[in-house]
């Protein structure tokens, strides 16, 4: 098991193959994805690594934190996020890890926060039918129905599917392939659409359901290890990429 990383979902493009076909693909940007902490069996009955991207402000962070980094060496960071790897996973201290940690064509998981909704009702939060249109039915045409039995229970079971708020959960998507990296602009290009909205963090692991090839950088690749070059065909949109940069981000 490897680290993952944290990556700010910039938007969305699409790059071009060979015979012209395109292929979707999510913008996540990496900025400065480096290790804060490890966390061993002796310290604290597990082993992880603390990982922290983005530049904060100094005088923004509380005295633990300002400390904290400071014992890593490291610039205060905007997130931080720990991801749990066995003992010979753990990176040192002050590494940087570059997008490249991630091989074109491998299956990964992206974890974010949905957009939220706000408050929506049964048939668009769970795709329920509704009511009939006409004969019979007033005003409840997309009413839920019935939420219980008779008297015994006499109650509205937990977890009930009802009306209610819908999004801003922590969403987890599965098997995503990645098309391409670029360390040089600290980019990674995820096939399909990924969870949350346009500035949002999202969280980078390998994908659990798949098997991996035994080539992947182990325990992570640093930046400015082999760096290759970027892919001639990848369209990132330059808009979003400058907001990302600009730091025009969601805390």
């Amino acid at each position: 098991m490897r680290t993952g990383m944290i990556a700010l979902k910039v938007g969305m493009s699409r790059v071009f193959k060979d015979d012209g076909t395109h292929v979707p693909v999510t913008v996540l940007k990496v900025d400065g994805c480096q290790v804060i902490s490890q966390k061993t069996v002796e310290t604290d009955g597990y082993t992880a690594i603390q990982l922290g991207v983005g530049a904060a402000k100094a005088k923004r962070q509380t005295k633990a934190q300002r400390g904290h980094f400071a014992k890593a060496k490291v610039e205060p960071k905007k997130k931080v996020v720990e991801f749990r790897v066995p003992a010979d996973g753990l990176v040192a201290v002050g590494a940087e890890i570059a997008p490249s940690h991630f091989v074109d064509g491998q299956m990964v998981d992206v974890t974010g926060t949905s957009i939220g909704k706000g408050f929506a009702g049964s048939m668009k939060r769970h795709n329920f039918g509704g009511m009939r249109a006409s004969h019979g039915v007033s005003i409840s045409h997309r009413a839920h129905g019935s939420t219980g039995q008779c008297q015994d229970p006499g109650k509205v079971f937990k977890g009930k599917k009802m009306a209610g708020h819908m999004g801003a959960t922590r969403v987890t998507q599965l098997n995503l392939e990645i098309v391409a990296t670029d360390d040089a602009k600290g980019l990674i290009l995820v096939k399909g659409a990924v969870p949350g909205s346009k500035g949002g963090w999202v969280l980078v692991r390998d994908a659990i359901k798949k098997k991996h090839s035994d080539d992947l950088p182990f325990p992570a690749k640093l930046k400015g290890e082999a760096v290759g070059e970027a892919p001639a065909e990848v369209e990132a949109p330059s808009e979003v990429v400058a907001e990302a940069d600009a730091g025009e981000v969601k805390e």
